[in-house]
């Protein structure tokens, strides 16, 4: 073990200087312990990054005793051996004198403030004894849990099963729900971009070079840079990935759809569509031609601004190079209401051309199971899922599928938006209580002030979190998880073309109290008296469950942090098939035309890809069809408010974190200059937005880099949390100006709307 100073780890993490110094002791908090001595698990660990959801392979090292240096895990190829600002950062969110290394309980009025450590023993007895107390008077239904997507999920949502709440929600319906589910109705299984092989990219706001993504955002430094790829992008704002681009088009906020389906138009109405691939492939072609025959490139530019004459250039340009194209379908765009439809019009851009498992397309990726069947032998091992004996099914209804239309969203990620109905107007049942963990609902959520009254309201509010957040602080009890650098998880599925496997270790060992979730869900449960649904002692239990008792396959994935099996396979591309078929004997035989593809497999109710569906017929009248749909974002006297992602912060979660807030504290609102001049407005300058529902005040920055009727803000400031002394206060908060309103289908909320602007 290597003997780690916490003083030299201060300085190293940059804890000194204005920006990190605390007004006062935080009960609980890092700066709070006597002194403690930190300690190395190895000289180097391969483990997962924390620092965003795309999680990246990462090695970590211990540097002259004093420090952390965290870099990519070269192994992954497709990440190429980096990680971003945020990642490379992580040290500094490890040794933060803000950071809670005790469990805390509140003592004052819930939101001032004040905090008392606890046991954790006494925080679990409290804690059940209330979630046990509510669930015997109201049932189990009324308690909430939520947690960020991916890793952390799973251990409080097996609480919740066993609990005996249906009522589980992840932060999909506030970022990447919409795609998913547009996938999920068009081909009945998510699907993923192949970027770095594509010669013409149709950008609509994918800021791949803002909020980063690792493998991806190089797949598309690739394209343009080794293949010469073509990027245009429709966005209201110069981005940086519309900077990088061949065109940029300042698309009106909320009329992507118009412009994509007026591409479907040129597609179909110039015959460029692939004829054969939408025969053998595809049904509901016919309705939505159809459909699309009133969407011109010149009813679209009434709409969005964008001319018809690039349109169909931009059309024909994108058709030229099919099947090794593609319409990126986005991740967080402009949002509109109609965010099922904008994505599926996208999706179908893709399917036009004909680009389903080609280079440069879209694909839906193979794990070990199907993988192992093509090859006609066990290439990759495939993941167990560990079950329990005698787990409850929880009978009562969600509270988020009080409308029919939202049965496509997965059950436990949820309509997360919902929370809010059932606490303050009990639709459609009242909720008594929210468990949550290593999510920011003030910030994540639109509408903060019905967020802020629904914590008011609820009987006991738990936070599972490294900090007290913008909402933990208004919390009962702070339960103090250990950062990613801490902690050993469970091995994850990391499949694209091949199938793929990585795991999270610990580099550092535990400093304070703090404990990682899948103990203080385990333990909590214990308390709550469901021992029975813990059938593992610790981690390494349910690594050897999912690896069926192979400890050598565990020790090999622990030691090179992330193993990739066999060679990649996209199942209509001939080069790829023949390379598969002769490292295989015993492959499965390819079809006539050198392909797999006979071996598609779409999960729909037909079968085949679906440009219309008559289930979403039956769930939604009218809605079978993709289709434009007017909608009203704001007043004639308004402004369109858009946010997005910056490169250095993810989200609602890393701006208090020394290095990145140091970095970037604070967001400007982007105003153009024709505007700015109206109101007198420099940058500089303050500034007032006032919408529907909130008003910020802030600091303008003038560019001609936005359109004249949109003002625009990266998303995750401005928290109005006393204790974090870094985050208090600093510019727009946009939650605090978005409505709570909920698009049909794919249940996302609405980050779009109209706001007046004033200069203070």
């Amino acid at each position: 073990m290597i003997e780690l100073n916490r003083r030299h780890f201060l300085k190293g993490a940059g804890a000194s200087g204005a920006t990190c110094a605390l007004a006062s002791i935080l009960p609980g908090s890092l700066a709070a312990l006597e002194k403690s001595p930190l300690k190395g698990v190895a000289s180097e660990v391969a483990s997962i990054c924390e620092m965003c959801s795309t999680r990246c392979p990462i090695k970590a090292r211990i540097v002259d005793g004093k420090n952390v240096f965290i870099t990519g895990n070269k192994e992954a190829k497709s990440f190429g051996g980096k990680v971003c600002a945020r990642g490379g950062a992580g040290h500094s969110l490890l040794y933060d004198p803000q950071r809670i290394v005790n469990p805390l309980k509140r003592v004052g009025d819930r939101g001032a403030g004040e905090w008392a450590e606890i046991s954790w023993a006494d925080a679990y007895k409290e804690i059940a004894a209330k979630m046990n107390q509510i669930k015997q008077q109201y049932g189990a239904e009324t308690i909430a849990f939520s947690s960020k997507s991916g890793s952390l999920s799973g251990h409080i949502f097996h609480l919740a099963e066993a609990f005996g709440s249906p009522n589980t929600f992840t932060h999909a319906s506030t970022c990447p729900g919409s795609y998913v589910v547009a996938a999920k109705a068009i081909f009945g299984t998510k699907m993923k971009r192949d970027l770095s092989n594509a010669k013409y990219i149709i950008n609509f706001g994918h800021n791949l070079y803002e909020g980063i993504n690792m493998s991806e955002t190089r797949g598309l430094m690739q394209a343009q840079m080794d293949r010469g790829a073509k990027l245009v992008v429709f966005e209201p704002r110069f981005s940086i990935v519309a900077d990088k681009a061949d065109e940029w088009h300042a698309i009106r906020p909320g009329t992507d759809v118009a412009v994509a389906l007026a591409l479907c138009h040129v597609l179909i109405n110039d015959n460029l569509y692939d004829h054969d691939f939408i025969e053998k492939y595809v049904v509901g072609f016919d309705e939505f031609a159809a459909e699309v025959q009133k969407y011109t490139p010149e009813w679209a530019e009434t709409i969005s601004d964008v001319s018809a004459t690039a349109i169909r250039r931009i059309a024909h340009e994108y058709a030229s190079h099919a099947p090794h194209a593609v319409v990126d379908f986005g991740h967080r765009a402009t949002f509109t209401p109609e965010e099922f439809d904008m994505r599926r019009a996208l999706y179908a851009a893709n399917i036009l051309i004909g680009n389903i498992e080609r280079k440069g397309g879209i694909y839906m990726g193979q794990k070990a199971p199907g993988y192992n069947k093509l090859a006609g032998e066990n290439v990759a091992p495939a993941l167990a899922k560990p079950g329990v004996k005698g787990m409850p099914k929880p009978t009562a209804i969600r509270i988020d599928q009080v409308e029919k239309q939202y049965a496509m969203m997965w059950s436990n990620g949820g309509i997360y938006q919902t929370i809010l109905d059932a606490t303050l107007d009990a639709k459609p049942y009242q909720l008594k209580a929210w468990v949550m963990s290593r999510t920011n609902p003030m910030q994540t959520l639109t509408d903060r002030a019905k967020v802020e009254q629904s914590l008011k309201k609820l009987d006991l509010v738990v936070s599972c979190d490294l900090y007290i957040s913008e909402t933990a602080a208004y919390a009962d009890y702070i339960l103090p998880e250990s950062t990613y650098l801490e902690r050993d998880e469970e091995i994850q599925d990391k499949s694209g073309k091949n199938p793929a496997y990585y795991v999270r270790q610990r580099v550092v060992e535990t400093i304070g109290n703090t404990r990682p979730s899948w103990q203080i869900f385990k333990e909590l449960g214990q308390a709550l008296g469901l021992e029975q649904f813990y059938p593992w002692d610790n981690i390494q239990t349910l690594q050897l469950m999912q690896l069926n008792r192979d400890h050598s396959l565990l020790e090999h994935i622990k030691k090179m942090g992330y193993v990739s099996y066999g060679k990649p396979l996209m199942l209509r591309e001939p080069e790829m098939v023949t390379e598969f078929v002769k490292a295989y004997p015993n492959a499965k035989s390819v079809d006539a035309d050198g392909t797999y593809a006979s071996s598609m497999s779409f999960k729909t109710p037909s079968g085949k890809i679906e440009l219309t569906s008559p289930k979403i017929e039956g769930m939604a009248p009218g809605r079978g069809v993709i289709k434009h749909r007017d909608v009203q974002l704001k007043q004639a006297d308004e402004l369109y408010f858009i946010q997005g992602k910056v490169a250095v912060h993810t989200n609602g979660a890393t701006h208090n974190i020394p290095m990145l807030a140091n970095l970037m504290s604070k967001n400007a609102i982007w105003i153009h200059p024709i505007t700015a001049g109206r109101l007198d407005i420099h940058s500089g300058d303050a500034i007032r937005l006032t919408s529907s529902v909130g008003s910020e005040e802030g600091t303008a920055l003038v560019t001609p880099g936005i359109r004249q009727d949109t003002v625009f803000a990266y998303m995750g400031f401005g928290s109005k949390n006393k204790e974090l002394v870094r985050a208090t206060g600093k510019g727009i908060h946009c939650g605090n100006l978005l409505p709570n309103v909920i698009a049909p289908i794919c249940g996302m909320n609405l980050h779009t709307t109209g706001v007046k602007l004033v200069k203070i």
